[in-house]
Parts: structure tokens; C-alpha cells; sequence
């Protein structure tokens, strides 16, 4: 289905932001979760509309509101909680569901420890959100986990990713859509992202 790179200039001003490694606590949490809510606008740019009329103060509108499609997101913890807010705040409605996911410092694979979604999240889209698409084995897990549990349509998004992070989702899952503000060009021999912003769960809880 294809990457989708944000380029608008508030997203890139506030990833630079966030690349500052004096950028502190505070600030790099309220940049993630602006962040989050400018590329969510792009994610759900597909959403469905249906013409309604209603009564403004002075007459009848026929106007469009979103058409019944019911939304999920699902943080992947724990980076993945310093984005909630920005995009509920664009879907105040949406239910969220949490896969908590880490990965072996040894293998670099990932290891699933957590999973709580909502009771129909079979019925729902659901858009998966993570900081970093890094190697992508993150990923591709939380969105396998979803598939099992009979979910029929997937996107991802993030903050910045790198090609094989891009690549490994989408050849396991050709179908899920990336939104992403950056692509950076590496991955070190710890497998972050370079340049990137480091650790983005320790800056955002401020554990590093």
C-alpha cells in the first residue's frame, strides 16, 4: 500500500526539535504527542463522510460528518503511549488497545509480553503507533497479533523510520499503509536509529 513521508514543515521543525539531545523531558513528550496528532491528520485523511442536515443558527445545512467507520489505535508499549494523546486528540472516540512488545538486547527480536484490546477491535480499524520503525520487527509483530485477533484493516505510524524497518513491514504485511515524518538513513550495531533521537521511551518518561 505504500510509505507516506509527512513533509509538512511543522513536523519537520519539531522532529528537529526532537533530535536535540538537550531537548529535555518535558518538551520532547509535548513534541511527540504534537507530532503524532499533525501525521494522524494525514493517517485518517481516508476516513468515509456521509451528508447529514442540520439546523445552524440561521438555516438548514446539509454538511458531512465521518461516516459510522469505528477506529482503534494501539500504542506499542511503551514509546508508543507518548503518541495517544496527539492522535486522540484528533479522535476523541477512538478506543485503544496496548501490545506491549521489547526487544531481546542479544537477537534484536522481538518478544510480546502484554496484549489488551478492546472487546470488537475485530470490527474496528485500527491504526498501530510507535515512535521509532526501527529494524520493523516490532511492527510487524504488533500488526500479526492484530491479524490473529481478526482485524481487517491496519496502518502504522510513527515519528521516523528507516528503509529496513519500511521494507521488513511491508513485505510481511503488504497491505498496512506507513505514515512516517522522517526517514533516517541507518540503523547502529544496537539497532536505533541513526542519527534519530536515541532512546525515544527513556526521553519520553525520562528514564534514560
Amino acid at each position: 500500500m505504500g510509505l507516506h513521508i509527512i513533509d509538512h514543515p511543522l513536523v519537520q521543525h519539531k522532529i528537529s526539535l526532537m533530535r536535540d539531545k538537550n531537548t529535555g523531558v518535558k518538551e520532547f513528550r509535548e513534541l511527540v504527542s504534537e507530532t503524532a496528532m499533525f501525521i494522524c491528520y494525514e493517517a485518517t485523511r481516508d476516513l468515509p463522510l456521509k451528508e447529514i442536515e442540520l439546523e445552524t443558527p440561521l438555516a438548514v445545512a446539509k454538511t458531512k460528518i465521518i461516516s459510522g467507520r469505528k477506529l482503534a489505535f494501539v500504542p506499542i508499549l511503551r514509546a508508543g503511549l507518548g503518541m495517544v494523546e496527539g492522535v486522540t486528540t484528533l479522535v476523541p472516540a477512538a478506543k485503544i488497545g496496548h501490545i506491549g512488545i521489547f526487544r531481546d538486547p542479544d537477537t534484536h527480536e522481538p518478544v510480546k509480553y502484554y496484549v489488551k484490546m478492546p472487546e470488537d477491535i475485530s470490527e474496528r480499524d485500527v491504526i498501530v503507533v510507535d515512535p521509532m520503525l526501527a529494524t520493523g520487527n516490532s511492527a510487524v509483530a504488533a500488526v500479526s497479533e492484530l491479524k490473529k485477533l481478526g482485524v481487517k484493516h491496519v496502518k502504522f505510524m510513527c515519528i521516523i523510520c528507516t528503509k529496513e524497518g519500511v521494507d521488513n513491514l511491508e513485505n510481511a504485511h503488504p497491505d498496512v499503509e506507513i505514515y512516517a515524518g522522517a526517514m533516517d538513513p541507518a540503523l547502529n550495531e544496537d539497532k536505533f536509529i541513526i542519527p534519530g533521537v536515541g532512546d525515544a521511551g527513556d526521553r519520553i518518561f525520562g528514564t534514560k
